[in-house]
């Protein structure tokens, strides 16, 4: 159920961004978000209509199943955790009684995810949230600083939807032959080797990585002459320049929004990089690496198949806040290094990133088998 449900997904996300796309290019960048609007408001009641009329057709639903003995430990074991909590709240004021309730509650949700077996597999999961290595809007905004058009990202979206799908597909074949834990092992290893072609990417040709710019403290002298071999080493046309007093954006006059992507008056349009070698290994990388589908959803079948009816809320709630909190954690990356001249740095962290959440799941399946 899980891989037929992501098949749907990816199925939209092959479908989504060649549509989105090309009306963007074809018509205009406010006709592409009208567009998206309409149709996340027509899905937003189509969603509301299907979820209200399965809960109508199966009544089970509505009915809180019997519990089974295992059920029945970890819910007397909450409550006992309760009942403990609320003798020692008994005499706190009303608000410091709430923040105290508020505190516990995360206190025991944390802690019934960090007794779960999986534990180490779902922080595994949630390490891979901290990437730029994904169709985002930040790998989107630098594609478009490489002179990528936005028709030629809709198709490479699409390529990665269809990459994704195959992981379904690749995920529910391992598991009947591997096992589930075997499954997660092999999908690990060829994310990482997905992910060397991102990190080739960075010292390829064509590559506006420069290191020098996150040291932002110089002397006059050392600035004026680091200015000057900057602009000789300059190896691509489409940077964001301007000095450390100026803002990332200039002002809205001197910026002149196409179909395809936002130019400035100091960035030449016609012009195109030296060489795409370095963009290249990068989305090639990025797409196959959309293989990730079937590792998340070995995790995911982990935390339904061993994780107790009476906490699985709880846990997933946890896992869900690690995810997002994970998540965040790569756009105050992004907000430290901004430039395209960054991305590269940002890529090798998000590498890091996901090497050791693939380590922690190593760990967790040698201690499960």
């Amino acid at each position: 159920m899980n891989a037929t449900m992501r098949r749907i997904d990816q199925v939209t996300n092959i479908l989504a961004p060649l549509a989105v796309g090309q009306v963007m290019t074809l018509a205009s960048n406010v006709v592409g978000c009208g567009f998206i609007l309409a149709w996340n408001l027509v899905s937003l009641i189509v969603e509301f209509f299907f979820l209200s009329r399965v809960y109508r057709i199966v009544p089970a639903l509505s009915v809180k199943p019997p519990t089974v003995e295992i059920d029945q430990v970890c819910r007397e074991r909450r409550e006992r955790r309760r009942l403990e909590h609320l003798k020692e709240i008994t005499n706190l004021p009303l608000c410091f009684r709430r923040f105290r309730w508020l505190v516990s509650t995360c206190k025991d949700g944390w802690r019934a995810y960090y007794h779960q077996p999986v534990f180490l597999a779902g922080m595994g999961l949630a390490f891979l949230y901290t990437t730029v290595l994904g169709f985002d809007c930040i790998t989107t905004g630098y594609a478009y600083t490489q002179g990528i058009s936005g028709s030629l990202l809709s198709l490479l979206m699409g390529v990665s939807a269809i990459t994704g799908l195959m992981g379904t597909v690749m995920f529910t074949r391992l598991r009947k032959t591997c096992g589930l834990i075997n499954t997660g092992i092999i999908s690990s290893c060829l994310h990482l080797g997905c992910l060397l072609l991102c990190v080739c990417s960075v010292f390829a040709p064509g590559s506006p990585m420069d290191l020098s710019l996150l040291m932002p403290y110089f002397s006059s002298s050392s600035s004026a002459e680091h200015g000057g071999m900057a602009s000789q080493r300059q190896k691509h046309p489409y940077p964001l320049t301007g000095g450390s007093n100026q803002p990332l954006l200039p002002d809205r006059t001197s910026i002149h929004w196409t179909n395809n992507t936002v130019l400035f008056d100091n960035v030449p349009s016609g012009t195109t990089p030296e060489s795409y070698i370095s963009i290249i290994l990068l989305f090639l990388g990025v797409i196959t690496a959309r293989i990730l589908w079937s590792f998340d959803l070995t995790v995911t079948q982990l935390l339904q198949e061993t994780v107790c009816e009476s906490e699985r809320g709880v846990v997933n709630g946890v896992q869900s806040s690690m995810n997002y909190l994970m998540d965040l954690l790569h756009f105050i990356m992004v907000i430290s290094a901004p430039q395209p001249e960054h991305f590269g740095i940002l890529v090798i962290i998000s590498v890091l990133f996901i090497t050791s959440g693939h380590s922690m799941f190593f760990l967790y399946a040698h201690r499960a088998k």
